[in-house]
C-alpha cells in the first residue's frame, strides 16, 4: 500500500539538510511502529521518496514523502504514533492512502508550491520598496543568471512564477517546482532586489513553504492540486 505523509517543519529543525531528514524518518518510523516495506537486493533499505526537499533554512507547513507499507493503521492512529516520536520542530499532518503506480509518485507529480517571504528584521528596506516591488512584479519578463556548477546562463523567469502578490506582512508567490521547472523564491528576490538597485546579504530573507501542488486535468484543462488532496484517509 502506498502512503503519501505530509509533515510540517519549523523551528530548530529548519537548519536540518534534506539527507538527515531521510534518515530522521526512517528512524521516526521504526520507533513509531509502522509496518514500512523495504527494497529487494544485497543492500535492502526503506522504500521512500520526497516530493521536493526543502533548503536548509526554510520552514514549511507542506511536506511530503511517500512509503510503502504492508499492514496499516489507521490514518488517525498513524498520526498519532509519529508525533509521539517525533522530535520538536516536525509534526505529521496526515497520513493518506494514495494510488499504486509510479505515476502517483509525489516526486514526479510536484509542479509548483506555494512560498511567503519575510524580510528578517535588520534588513528591512526604507520606505517606497513597496512601489517598487509592485511595478518589478508587473513586468511581462524577469531576466536573471542562473548559476550552474559548469556555466552562466541568462533565463527568463516570469513564466515561472505564476503568482506573486505584496501582503500586509509578507511577499506571497507560487513558483513552479519540480524536476523540469523549478524557481527558488530566493532567486525572485535576488532579481528584485537587483532590479530595483538594493542590496542584500545572503540569508536576509526568511522563507516559508505554504503548500505543494500537482497538475492534474487534460492539458487544456488542467489545476493545481495539494498533494494530501490525491490520497484519503485509511
Amino acid at each position: 500500500m502506498k502512503i503519501r505523509v505530509k509533515f510540517r517543519k519549523y523551528g530548530i529543525m529548519r537548519f536540518i539538510g534534506h539527507l538527515d531528514m531521510m534518515r530522521y524518518f526512517q528512524k521516526a518510523i521504526r520507533r513509531a511502529g509502522i509496518d514500512i516495506c523495504y527494497s529487494e537486493g544485497f543492500s535492502p533499505h526503506m522504500i521512500m521518496s520526497f516530493a521536493s526537499p526543502l533548503g536548509v533554512g526554510l520552514t514549511s507547513d507542506g511536506e511530503y514523502l511517500d512509503i510503502e507499507i504492508g499492514q496499516a493503521f489507521s490514518s488517525q492512529e498513524s498520526v498519532r504514533r509519529l508525533n509521539v516520536v517525533m522530535a520538536e520542530g516536525v509534526e505529521v499532518v496526515s497520513f493518506r492512502k494514495i494510488p499504486d503506480g509510479k505515476a502517483s509518485n509525489a516526486m514526479a507529480l510536484t509542479a509548483a508550491a506555494d512560498y511567503e517571504v519575510r524580510f528578517r528584521e535588520e534588513y528591512v528596506p526604507k520606505a517606497g520598496w513597496q512601489e517598487s516591488f509592485d511595478s518589478f512584479c508587473a513586468q511581462d519578463s524577469i531576466p536573471v543568471i542562473k548559476k550552474s556548477k559548469k556555466e552562466e546562463h541568462e533565463v527568463d523567469i516570469r513564466s515561472l512564477i505564476y503568482k506573486i502578490e505584496r501582503r500586509e506582512d509578507c511577499i506571497f508567490m507560487q513558483v513552479a517546482t519540480g524536476s523540469a521547472r523549478n524557481l527558488k523564491p530566493e532567486l525572485v528576490m535576488e532579481a528584485f532586489s537587483s532590479w530595483a538597485g538594493m542590496e542584500f546579504p545572503e540569508f536576509a530573507f526568511l522563507v516559508h513553504r505554504l503548500e505543494v501542488y500537482a497538475n492534474v486535468g487534460l492539458k487544456e484543462e488542467q489545476k493545481l492540486v495539494s498533494l494530501e488532496s490525491l490520497g484519503e484517509d485509511i
